[in-house]
C-alpha cells in the first residue's frame, strides 16, 4: 500500500502484517513452547497461525487448561468438551501426551482419547487419574507400540492375555495403581530397553526385576516380596517409607547392586536397616559417591549407628546431604547439652577415614549432643572435605541460640586446610 505525501509524491511503504509473513517452522516453534490454552488462543493472531497449534506433536491437559470462571459449568463436562474439540481438529502425530484430571471428581470417560493416541504413535505418556476413581485403561491403551516414556497415577490395569510389554519403554513410573504382581514382572522383564523404574503401590506377590540396563529405581512399598535379580547398570536406588514386615535381606539388597553410585534412604527405611545390618555392609560399595538421608533423628541411636555404619560401607563417598527431621525438642535443654560436648563418636570411628568426601550438607540442625557430634566426626575424618553446608531448623532456636552453635562448631578440629564451613545464621 502506498501512500501519497506532498507535491514531490514522496512515498511511504506500510509494513505487512509480521505475524502472517512469519516463515511457518518459526511459528511452530512460538507455538510449541506455550501451555496448550495459549497455543489454542494464538488461532486468532490472523489466517496463517489458525490452525497452527492442531499440529503440536506434544499436548498437556490439565485443570489449568479446563478451568472456567463458569460455575454453572461442570469441569468434567468441561473436559469433556474440550477433549473432544481436540481430537477432532488434531491432525499429525502426537508423540507426548499428558492428561491430569486428578482433581476431578469422576473420571470421565477417555477411551476414544487412549485409542487416538495408540493411532498417533504416542512415545511419552503422562496419565494421572482421580484418587476416588480408578480408571481402567482400554484394550487400545496396549497397543501403543511406540511407547518410551510412560507415567500412570491411580488407575486399574488388566492387560489383555496375549499382551507381554512394551519392547521399546526406556522409562516406566507406577504411582497406587493395581495392577498383579505377575503382569508387573512380565512388563518389566520383556522391556529390555527400561532404564529408569519408580514403583510407589503396595503390590502383593513376589517382585523379581531382571533389568540389564535398568539404571534409577525408585521405590516406595513393602520391601519383603522385591528382589534386585538382574540389574548391573543400577547407578540411582532411592528407598522411601519402606513396609518394615517380611524378611528381606536389606543387606543382600543392596550387595546386589555394586555398581550403585547414588542412594537415597528416608528414616523408616534406614530403621529398618537399622536391624538388618551388620557393623557394616560384608561388600561395601565401592561405588557409591552420594547418600541422600531425608527426615532422620540422630538423637535416634539406632538411626544414628545405622547412618554410621552406612558410611563405613561406603569408602569412596564423595557426597553426603542430610535432611534432619523437625523436632520439637526443647531449647533450652539444647543449649546445655551444647556446653558439654565429648567426642565418643570420633573415638568410635577411630578406623575411619573419609578420603574422598568432599561436599556435606545437613538441613534442620538444632543444636543437639548427636548432631554436633556427627558434625565433630564429619570435620575431622575427612581430609579432603571442601565444602559443609549447615541449614538451621526453621523457627525453631532464636538467633541468639544459632549463633552460639556457630561458635561450637568453628572449634571443632578439621582434618582438611581447605574446609569451609558455612552455617546459616539469619
Amino acid at each position: 500500500m502506498v501512500h501519497k505525501k506532498g507535491k514531490n509524491h514522496s512515498c511511504r511503504i506500510v509494513p505487512p502484517d509480521i505475524l502472517s509473513y512469519l516463515p511457518e517452522n518459526v511459528i511452530d516453534a512460538i507455538v510449541i513452547h506455550l501451555p496448550l490454552r495459549d497455543a489454542v488462543r494464538t488461532s486468532i493472531l490472523s489466517r496463517k497461525w489458525r490452525y497452527t497449534w492442531c499440529r503440536l506433536q506434544k499436548l498437556t491437559l490439565d485443570q489449568a487448561f479446563w478451568k472456567t470462571t463458569n460455575n454453572l459449568t461442570s469441569p468434567t463436562i468441561r473436559f469433556t468438551d474440550i477433549m473432544y474439540y481436540l481430537l477432532t481438529l488434531h491432525v499429525g502425530p502426537l508423540t507426548k501426551f499428558t492428561l491430569s484430571i486428578a482433581d476431578l471428581r469422576n473420571c470421565p470417560k477417555i477411551d476414544n482419547l487412549i485409542c487416538f493416541l495408540s493411532r498417533n504413535g504416542v512415545q511419552h505418556l503422562v496419565l494421572q487419574f482421580p484418587k476416588d476413581n480408578l480408571y481402567k485403561l482400554p484394550s487400545s491403551f496396549f497397543t501403543c507400540f511406540q511407547i518410551r516414556h510412560l507415567s500412570l497415577h491411580k488407575c486399574l490395569i488388566n492387560p489383555p492375555p496375549a499382551f507381554k510389554g512394551f519392547d521399546k519403554l526406556v522409562a516406566l513410573e507406577l504411582c497406587e495403581v493395581t495392577i498383579s504382581s505377575k503382569f508387573l514382572v512380565s512388563l518389566i522383564s520383556y522391556s529390555p530397553l527400561l532404564e529408569q523404574l519408580v514403583l510407589q503401590s503396595s503390590i502383593s506377590g513376589h517382585i523379581q526385576i531382571k533389568a540389564p540396563k535398568l539404571i534409577s529405581f525408585d521405590f516406595t512399598g513393602s520391601l519383603k516380596l522385591i528382589s534386585l535379580m538382574d540389574v548391573p547398570l543400577l547407578a540411582q536406588l532411592s528407598l522411601v517409607d519402606i513396609d518394615e514386615g517380611g524378611s528381606c535381606d536389606i543387606a543382600k539388597f543392596l550387595e546386589s547392586s555394586p555398581g550403585l553410585e547414588h542412594l537415597h534412604l528416608n528414616c523408616y527405611s534406614v530403621q529398618f536397616l537399622a536391624s538388618k545390618i551388620p557393623k557394616q555392609l560384608l561388600s561395601p560399595l565401592n561405588c557409591l559417591k552420594r547418600l541422600y538421608l531425608s527426615d532422620i533423628c540422630l538423637d535416634d541411636i539406632d538411626e544414628a549407628s545405622c547412618v554410621l555404619r552406612l558410611i563405613r560401607s561406603f569408602p569412596y563417598l564423595q557426597d553426603i546431604e542430610i535432611q534432619l527431621h523437625d523436632s520439637a525438642s526443647g531449647y533450652d535443654d539444647v543449649m546445655e547439652e551444647i556446653a558439654g560436648l565429648e567426642s565418643r563418636e570420633v573415638e568410635s570411628f577411630s578406623d575411619v577415614t573419609l578420603n574422598h568426601l568432599r561436599s556435606v550438607k545437613l538441613t534442620g540442625i538444632i543444636g543437639l549432643t548427636p548432631e554436633m557430634e556427627f558434625i565433630q566426626l564429619l570435620l575431622a575424618k575427612s581430609p579432603m572435605l571442601i565444602r559443609m553446608l549447615i541449614e538451621p531448623g526453621v523457627g525453631h532456636n532464636s538467633p541468639e541460640t544459632r549463633l552460639k552453635v556457630l561458635a561450637e562448631i568453628t572449634k571443632f578440629r578439621r582434618a582438611s586446610s581447605k574446609a569451609e564451613v558455612v552455617y546459616k545464621v539469619a
